[in-house]
């Protein structure tokens, strides 16, 4: 048995909270808010490439499952990108802070922004793209 890529990640915050959580992932990074089970609490389900990718989930009380063990933390999520240019210029409008890792030996540039909840995303872009040059 394996699996045949990455679903989603689950974003749990205060409902109150939602909104942020939206102009981040919706009107920042452009995810497009899509279709959603008729859940008994609010949330969004955010999609790239026809996929919902992102699952925001509004709760009372919105502390983390236990864990995680001693030693282990999340460390961010990454999502693929076109038009490397234009999303510079659109977090610097949104007086967002980034970082800019390009990968040692590999085609791949990677941007670092943080959410509203101090998670860090990861914009990767592929450099043989002619859409990420500049």
């Amino acid at each position: 048995m394996r699996p045949d890529g990455l679903d989603h990640v689950t974003l749990r915050c205060r409902p109150q909270d939602l909104p942020a959580a939206l102009r981040f992932y919706r009107d920042i990074l452009g995810l497009a808010e899509g279709p959603r089970p008729d859940f008994d609490f609010p949330g969004a389900w955010l999609y790239a490439g026809g996929r919902a990718v992102v699952h925001l989930v509004g709760r009372e009380g919105a502390a983390p499952p236990s864990g995680p063990a001693p030693g282990a933390a999340f460390e961010h999520i990454a999502l693929r990108y076109r038009g490397l240019p234009a999303i510079r210029r659109s977090l610097r409008a949104h007086g967002l802070a980034f970082t800019e890792a390009p990968l040692p030996g590999m085609p791949i540039h990677q941007l670092f922004v943080t959410d509203p909840f101090g998670l860090r995303v990861e914009l990767n872009f592929d450099m043989n793209d002619t859409a990420n040059a500049g």
